[in-house]
């Protein structure tokens, strides 16, 4: 039995990734603040004796013996992570830190869930490992983007000089059910709006893409990357190489609710990517994953779940 720590462990990933790693037979500690995560998400769990919470936020020094360290801790959707920039940067910055003294101080090995934003509004097309980013610095999107982008240094630099074993993932759009309504994502607020007939808000021209993975599939991408030999310390794409419009997302909506809302469209806020797809070559090839859930598959769970919690 493996002790396993889950920082954002009642957010929409990390509570199935708990259910996924209790399934296995582990030793489960749930760390979160409920700054976007909720206790709904994990009251399923808490019946497990071999499932624990730690309520604090991970900028706190956390102090016990893990065998594995999965960081998925930060706000990850606009509507959140700009409401306090200076905290969200904080939650990566002096969050990772944390985590990374005590892998070091007790030898745990630690996955940080990184992000496609660390791309900003990429150059290449699709986005490959190797590819640097394009990422305004001073934009409302950086306490995220380059949160993330420091993270990922901190990791390296740990692993580095100090021998930390770390994993890297590099997350992009992720839908499912458990989603908050309120979330702010493209997925959620389509679907709701469709089913509470209310006008579908696209910003821009609609043309800008997105990839979006289902749920179950980067939990799964995202326990191999942890289970991979040590030697893959560099970072990996988990994502679902589909590209859509956000005009094709809204139709695609509207066909699976039966819904007969109108598409609007909204000025595109500022540093909002116009293409976003990953190449998945190093997680086919090293982790033996791609996804396998297709979006109309994926959308058609996620609607049925919208319309028992709406």
């Amino acid at each position: 039995m493996k002790r396993i720590l889950v920082t954002g462990g009642a957010g929409f990933l990390g509570s199935h990734l708990c259910s996924r790693l209790l399934e296995r037979g582990n030793f489960v500690t749930c760390l979160d603040n409920y700054f976007t995560g909720s206790v709904d998400n994990i009251a399923r769990l808490r019946g497990n004796q071999n499932f624990a919470v730690i309520e604090q936020s991970v900028i706190d020094p956390v102090d016990v013996k893990f065998d594995e360290i999965f960081n998925l801790a930060c706000p990850a959707s606009p509507v959140h992570y700009q409401t306090d920039p200076i905290y969200t940067f904080k939650t990566s910055i002096v969050g990772t830190l944390n985590l990374l003294e005590l892998a070091s101080k007790t030898g745990a090995k630690i996955l940080q869930a990184s992000t496609s934003e660390i791309y900003g509004d990429p150059l290449i097309h699709p986005q490959t490992e190797a590819y640097w980013g394009n990422v305004n610095t001073m934009g409302v999107r950086s306490c995220y983007d380059e949160g993330k982008r420091g993270a990922e240094t901190l990791m390296h630099d740990y692993h580095r000089t100090r021998g930390v074993n770390i994993r890297v993932m590099r997350i992009f759009n992720t839908f499912g059910p458990g989603m908050n309504q309120s979330d702010g994502r493209v997925v959620s607020n389509f679907i709701v709006q469709a089913l509470k007939g209310q006008d579908i808000t696209i910003f821009g021209d609609g043309n800008q893409t997105r990839s979006f993975c289902y749920r179950d599939d980067l939990i799964e991408g995202m326990m191999r990357l942890m289970d991979a030999p040590n030697e893959v310390n560099y970072p990996v794409n988990i994502g679902n190489p589909g590209e859509f419009t956000m005009r094709e997302l809204a139709e695609i909506v509207l066909e699976l609710t039966g819904s007969k809302s109108k598409m609007v469209f909204m000025p595109l806020p500022q540093d909002d990517p116009m293409q976003r797809c990953p190449d998945i070559s190093r997680a086919r090839e090293i982790l033996g994953w791609e996804p396998k859930i297709p979006l109309r598959e994926g959308l058609e769970r996620t609607i049925e779940y919208f319309k028992s919690v709406i």
